[in-house]
């Protein structure tokens, strides 16, 4: 988290950004039947999950679990990777980064900054506020039209954007893969096991539901598991 800035790479890295207005959501964790509500403040958030292409543009290369197809998203990608990846980018561009960590080896002491400029992942509450974009209902729409999952995908991961976006313009938020959050999920139980969310290329429909919660440690890399980022509103001008 904490490396010197790279060399400026190409357009590549670039993630097209949506602007989402503040507001509040209800979070429900169905293991614990527990519900909290979160407000929202405004924020931008990619359209699309990293792709390969983005990823390698900033890092230099893609990761060996990864699709090689360049609009694929990228996977096999641990947290602190898609962690030191919008560091990465953020310092590409000028800006100062959101992260910072100290010596812990399951980064239990990493510290976003939410006012800082730079890029970091979307919070659980903010990811489903975006992927909900105002619905109410189990998903966005049509489970066949607006997502990749065991039942389309032919066995894999696919180029990102190819199903239809919710309303507020966001692609692939349900299916294709699972999105690395900020959150830590509950580390009274789990310690420092971090949320994801989304559902992904191998999932029957239960697990493609904007309200669907999963968690692993920050390591965790996997043929299914990518991320997006975002930004504050404000620190992003």
């Amino acid at each position: 988290m904490n490396e010197p800035a790279p060399a400026p790479r190409r357009a590549a890295a670039r993630p097209q950004l949506i602007t989402v207005a503040q507001g509040e959501i209800v979070l429900r964790d169905e293991g614990t039947r527990r519900d909290w509500r979160v407000a929202v403040g405004a924020f931008r958030i990619a359209s699309h999950p990293v792709t390969v292409d983005q990823y390698r543009a900033v890092c230099g290369e893609r990761p060996a679990e990864s699709a090689e197809h360049p609009h694929a998203p990228v996977t096999g990608v641990s947290w602190s990777e898609a962690v030191r990846f919008c560091d990465l980018l953020s310092r590409a561009e000028g800006l100062r980064p959101c992260y910072s960590a100290g010596a812990d080896p399951d980064f239990a002491d990493a510290v976003c900054d939410f006012s800082a400029p730079g890029y970091r992942l979307p919070s659980e509450a903010e990811w489903e506020y975006a992927c909900r974009a105002g619905s109410s209902g189990v998903r966005y729409g049509e489970l066949e039209d607006i997502a990749w999952y065991r039942e389309n995908s032919g066995g894999g991961v696919r180029a990102v954007a190819t199903r239809a976006p919710n309303e507020w313009g966001l692609h692939d938020t349900i299916g294709n893969v699972w999105e690395w959050c900020w959150d830590l999920y509950d580390p009274r139980v789990y310690g420092p096991y971090r949320v994801f969310r989304g559902g992904g290329w191998n999932d029957l429909p239960r697990a493609c539901r904007a309200s669907c919660r999963r968690k692993s440690h920050p390591m965790l890399r996997t043929d299914d598991l990518g991320f997006r980022i975002a930004r504050s509103a404000q620190a992003a001008g």
